[in-house]
């Protein structure tokens, strides 16, 4: 289990916009557990609030573009790379425009920010989605392709097949996380040349300096398109070096276009809003391919979620068995309804219990159809989750447990003589005065059955 992280303290950036032109400032800022990457419009009244969440992509030409509410931000994945690179979990993005700056067109000056604020791991663990099969994504009008398989480490392979004689095919790999600062975090931007001209006549790249933006000439230049080169860049002389990149700025690596569309797919897949267990190859990638593969494996681990039953081996020793719960829960028969506690760390808890004809309720619920009412189902969960705060107290046997508050209770299926009931409880926020604040959920038979957000608070016996 690794915990997540966020950073120490606030830290302030400032640049412009590549497309806009705009100067503006960024900060980032230390976010609680779960919160995840946010970013916040100080500009906007109200600042609102903006998820780093894939159903928000509105467009991806020359970037990716989030909108939310008619909010928008720009360009943010070299950013939201930058954050993955140094392994965060929960951070808040603070604009004053909507666009992200540009920096050199790398992730580096926002790895040194972050690096400079310091990471800090906080009380909850990580959710990380582990892939057990292979997962894709073909956009057939450009044969772009994206998929992911199992493995034991999240790595990235990219794979760029550009056309041109002056670029041609590369291939960049990154085979773990921990390499992006040093591997991939400097790789720049890059633009064709038949792309600039286009991308200038149309109003676009204002905030354009060949010192953030690789430009590979991939045609003649005339006289015209050189002075209007030399106006947007505010240059009195281009010219263009032997290797065929625009002016005099010099490659980090060979192949550094190819570990530039590494970057992205990285800030891109940032946008799926978990951490992924599993080998991403992505054949000639872009913003477009990038994020519709975000948003497929988003509704995917969603849904898994949403339908995860979780196996435990019942033929294993339980962490705490009958007379260990009654040492630490005050709840007698026939009030008490967990039998064993299989598994606790400092954020989850998961107990059991066997269902029998023999539990008196089902004398009366119901007379020739036994089943055991929903009530009694939260009761258990909540007495399971009871063992949990309990537990941060060295004198259990001294305190009560008592609701504040149940949510989003929802009944699936029927439980019924005979079920082993598994309770499972992860808490929602860090426990804190004795309040323990948990997400809830009960399987049997395979099944989902109950699931509720519980609120409880343990008072020492007066």
């Amino acid at each position: 289990m690794v915990k997540q992280k966020t950073i120490k303290a606030e830290i302030s950036l400032t640049g412009v916009g590549l497309h806009t032109g705009k100067e503006v400032k960024m900060t980032f800022k230390p976010a609680p557990v779960n919160n995840g990457f946010t970013f916040v419009r100080v500009d906007l009244e109200g600042q609102p609030v903006i998820e780093a969440d894939a159903n928000y992509v509105v467009n991806t030409q020359r970037g990716t573009n989030l909108e939310k509410l008619g909010v928008k931000i720009q360009t943010p994945e070299h950013v939201l790379a930058a954050l993955m690179g140094c392994d965060l979990d929960n951070v808040i993005i603070e604009l004053d425009a909507s666009e992200l700056p540009i920096m050199d067109g790398s992730s580096k000056y926002f790895i040194e920010a972050i690096d400079q604020a310091g990471i800090v791991d906080q009380e909850l663990n990580r959710n990380v989605y582990v892939v057990k099969e292979v997962i894709s994504f073909l956009d057939e009008a450009t044969g772009s392709e994206i998929m992911v398989m199992p493995s034991d480490r999240y790595s990235v392979t990219a794979m760029v097949d550009f056309g041109t004689k002056i670029l041609g095919t590369q291939n960049a790999n990154m085979k773990d996380i921990s390499d992006f600062k040093t591997e991939i975090a400097d790789a720049r931007t890059f633009s064709f040349l038949h792309e600039l001209e286009s991308l200038l006549e149309n109003g676009l790249i204002k905030g354009g300096d060949l010192n953030n933006a690789i430009v590979y000439v991939d045609k003649d230049i005339s006289e015209a398109t050189m002075e209007n080169l030399k106006k947007a860049f505010g240059k009195d002389e281009i010219t263009v070096k032997p290797n065929g990149i625009l002016d005099n700025l010099t490659l980090h690596y060979p192949n550094e276009a190819a570990r530039h569309k590494l970057l992205d797919v990285i800030g891109d897949l940032a946008l799926i809003g978990t951490k992924i267990q599993g080998k991403i190859i992505a054949n000639k990638p872009g913003h477009f391919v990038n994020t519709q593969f975000a948003k497929k494996m988003a509704k995917i681990i969603k849904s898994e979620q949403r339908n995860y039953v979780p196996t435990y081996d019942l033929n294993l020793e339980p962490l705490m068995d009958i007379h260990k719960i009654m040492a630490v829960l005050p709840h007698r028969p026939p009030f008490l309804l967990i039998d064993r506690i299989i598994e606790m760390s400092d954020s989850h808890v998961v107990g059991m219990k066997n269902v029998t004809m023999n539990e008196n309720f089902f004398v009366g619920h119901f007379p020739n159809a036994p089943v055991m009412p929903g009530v009694l189902i939260v009761e258990a969960m909540a007495q399971t989750g009871g063992i949990l705060v309990l537990s941060t107290v060295p004198d259990p046997e001294n305190y009560l447990t008592f609701f504040m508050k149940i949510d989003n209770v929802k009944f699936k299926q029927k439980v019924l003589p005979g079920d082993t009931l598994i309770f499972k409880c992860d808490l929602i926020t860090p426990i804190r005065r004795g309040i323990c604040h948990m997400q809830a959920n009960a399987y049997a038979n395979g099944r989902l059955v109950a699931q509720a957000e519980l609120m409880a608070q343990i008072a020492r016996k007066q």
